[in-house]
């Protein structure tokens, strides 16, 4: 049975939110709301509380740490995002992968299509599935559309690592979770990810644990 909260109009649900202060939680696998899908950012919440809204999957996201947080991850069904990727890695890594820096983005109702058939396979992570990581082959490319905070209107070209982001996210609005496009013979523990596979690619996981790569 539904709590009162989960009824409750999603202004009032945020504001119960963020009423706590601090980071918000952040709801893991198992949870329905992340699969239920999510409802088209219309003006449900004033400019006000979308803007401590969006300050607040900032935070969160900042003290998971991660590089993107869709607001399914802390409950709350509506079309929205933030990605940021200060790209801390070996050059040797951010040259293999296309990882650049990303600034702060906030991605309102964003739909993304693939540019082109190239794809790319690496280890990816998620913030609601804790602890463990799996090789996903995702576009190389995508076209991102939609809008920012403010209403402007956003249509883009996002390419490596920041287009990996842009679909991860994306896709948690649809209700899919990255393990629904995993290679699952890849699937590791951190640990072990760090003590077998800290490569730039995953070529050797894919021969040791028998996976075909793109």
């Amino acid at each position: 049975m539904a709590s009162p909260s989960d009824r409750a109009p999603l202004a009032e649900r945020v504001e119960e939110l963020l009423a706590v202060g601090g980071p918000l939680p952040i709801v893991a696998a198992g949870d329905p709301v992340l699969r239920r899908g999510t409802e088209r950012y219309d003006g449900q919440l004033a400019p006000a509380l979308l803007a401590r809204f969006v300050e607040a999957l900032r935070v969160t996201m900042h003290a998971a740490p991660g590089v993107g947080l869709a607001a399914p991850q802390v409950g709350v069904p509506l079309r929205i995002a933030v990605i940021e990727d200060p790209a801390p890695v070996p050059q040797e890594v951010a040259v293999a992968r296309g990882r650049v820096p990303q600034p702060f983005r906030v991605l309102v109702n964003p739909v993304y299509e693939p540019v082109g058939a190239v794809r790319a396979a690496f280890f990816e992570g998620c913030l609601s599935v804790p602890g463990w990581q799996a090789v996903v082959a995702r576009a190389a490319s995508v076209r991102l559309t939609g809008a920012d905070e403010h209403g402007h209107p956003v249509d883009e070209v996002f390419t490596g690592w920041p287009a990996r982001i842009v679909q991860h996210e994306t896709d948690h609005l649809d209700g899919t979770l990255y393990l629904d496009r995993a290679e699952l013979r890849s699937l590791s523990s951190n640990e072990e990810l760090a003590r077998r596979w800290a490569e730039p690619t995953p070529a050797t996981a894919a021969e040791a644990l028998g996976f075909d790569l793109p």
